[in-house]
């Protein structure tokens, strides 16, 4: 679980996995069909981890594209009131799992009426595999009237960007700083 803390150290927001990555059968990468899920809560109250209580905000699914362009592939819904039944899909996409790239979400280019306000709501500078993450988080003012608005899409971001290795294929080595002895490990 990621958990984003404000100044106080509270916890705001959360990104929980909820589908974990695994292979599709016969297969070494995670497929659209088999995809990885997160999802994005924001906290109701509380002063640490274990004493609160959150509510769901959104969904991440993520995969590894197939095709010409080898990518991440990533779909993202936000929850209305009545939780994930109604669930509003905001931004899907693919992004180079060589180069990287980044990550947004423009209500604009949807076409879509979710959130008031039009125009750019948030983006994400994402890494491309293997490398040194260090991602970037910009947000629309429009869409954020308090600290823990922020805070949802920066659990976002980190959620998409642990994507782009939890969707590694499986048969090459994580990462160091993925593994807690800070030695490589391979699944085949």
């Amino acid at each position: 679980m990621i958990v984003i803390h404000d100044l106080s150290g509270s916890p705001v927001a959360a990104a929980s996995m909820i589908t974990p990555f695994v292979p599709s059968p016969s297969s070494d990468r995670v497929s659209r069909s088999n995809a990885g899920a997160w999802v994005i809560l924001r906290s109701i109250g509380g002063s640490t981890v274990s004493s609160c209580s959150w509510k769901s905000w959104g969904h991440l699914e993520a995969w590894r594209e197939r095709g010409p362009i080898d990518g991440l592939g990533y779909k993202v819904e936000l929850f209305s009131d009545n939780g994930p039944v109604n669930a509003i899909p905001i931004a899907e996409g693919t992004v180079s799992v060589k180069k990287g790239g980044k990550f947004c979400i423009d209500s604009a280019i949807l076409g879509s009426k979710w959130l008031p306000g039009e125009g750019f709501v948030m983006g994400s500078t994402v890494s491309g595999e293997g490398k040194v993450s260090k991602p970037v988080v910009q947000v629309g003012v429009r869409h954020v009237t308090c600290m823990p608005d922020a805070a949802l899409f920066i659990a976002l971001s980190a959620a998409i960007d642990l994507s782009m290795d939890a969707c590694k294929f499986f048969s090459h080595k994580l990462r160091k700083e993925l593994c807690p002895d800070q030695q490589y490990y391979s699944f085949s």
